[in-house]
């Protein structure tokens, strides 16, 4: 089969052809991709600064946003067959574990991570994963246009997730980077909360696909007046959550800059670094929450606002073979929304 495989550092993906996955393990499913995400995590990977350490060797497949269709499963899968749309979950999770006992897959101490840790990924025909990781889709439901909701979508529901106990009617979520999982941000805050979204962005595209989404204002970061524009629209007092799907550059001092005292910054992008005086901390009492990635649970209920029509992917559609133009697209900031590579 063709597959996109990460061949070394600052090296462009590259199509190879692999062996199809097969059926080792009794809890194992194979899913014929139909869309896998593209993400700045890739980006990461291939520049050499991968998310995990140590990084792993390559060659591997990259790819850990992905949709399809059940072409196989193992003798202990009684809850999806053959032909099944499904969404998966980006981790293979052990089950037994604490972690997993409690919910909490992102945290499993097995765990593998397909596309991500050396494990085979997504930008490919086929993938191998455990039942444990798969979520039925709708009936009708296209594989391809819902796999950002794979990563993107479950990275950006667990965030928001977690500041909902904050926010109370006319709090104030500040979006930062409406990006591939930025966009998905603003409609889940405005669907699972009573909060004002306001977007933050670089470009006017972005800013404007926020506000169709949602947002009840946009703000170029661009524009060296802007945190006044912010603070009079906030009514003087600033944002309660920055929720910082960048987290790299200049946003972590944009996100502070905003942030009200006894706000929380909550960070989901990263690559950059954060410096904060412990003074800052103590006079205004701010908080400041990291985010991995959602558990099985936020999949689902996720899926499900998606099949209530509360959640929208924007996503361009690249084939498969143009993986690097669609990795270099996404670095250039030329994509609205997500990519996604359909074999």
């Amino acid at each position: 089969m063709k597959a996109v495989r990460f061949v070394g550092e600052h090296a462009p993906p590259t199509m190879q052809d692999v062996e199809k996955p097969t059926v080792r393990d009794p809890h194992d499913v194979i899913v014929r991709i139909a869309g896998a995400g593209v993400c700045r995590t890739d980006i990461h990977i291939l520049d050499g600064a991968a998310p995990l350490q140590p990084a792993p060797p390559p060659p591997f497949t990259l790819g850990h946003e992905n949709a399809g269709w059940i072409d196989a499963v193992g003798s202990a899968v009684s809850t999806v067959s053959v032909g099944d749309p499904v969404i998966l979950h980006p981790a293979i999770t052990c089950g037994i574990c604490m972690a997993c006992r409690n919910g909490e897959d992102m945290y499993c101490t097995s765990t593998r991570f397909p596309g991500v840790d050396g494990t085979d990924g997504g930008y490919a025909e086929f993938l191998r994963t455990s039942v444990r990781a798969v979520a039925p889709m709708a009936k009708g439901v296209l594989p391809a246009t819902q796999a950002p909701l794979a990563d993107a979508g479950i990275t950006a529901f667990h965030a928001v997730r977690r500041i909902l106990p904050e926010l109370r009617a006319g709090s104030i979520v500040a979006v930062l980077g409406v990006g591939g999982l930025g966009h998905i941000g603003v409609q889940l805050v405005r669907t699972m909360s009573p909060a004002r979204v306001f977007a933050l962005d670089l470009t006017p595209e972005r800013i404007e696909l926020a506000t169709r989404l949602g947002a009840e204002r946009g703000f170029s970061t661009d524009d060296p007046d802007f945190p006044a524009e912010f603070l009079k629209a906030s009514d003087g007092k600033g944002a309660d959550v920055v929720l910082d799907f960048v987290g790299e550059q200049n946003s972590p001092d944009v996100a502070l800059r905003i942030l009200r005292p006894g706000g929380t910054y909550s960070i989901v992008g990263y690559g950059g670094r954060l410096s904060v005086p412990t003074v800052a901390m103590i006079t205004r009492e701010i908080r400041i929450l990291g985010n991995f990635v959602g558990n099985y649970r936020d999949l689902v209920e996720l899926m499900e606002l998606q099949r209530q029509g509360r959640v929208a992917v924007s996503a361009k559609e690249y084939p498969l073979r143009e993986a690097p133009r669609a990795v270099e697209d996404l670095r250039r900031g030329r994509i609205l929304g997500r990519a996604v590579l359909i074999p």
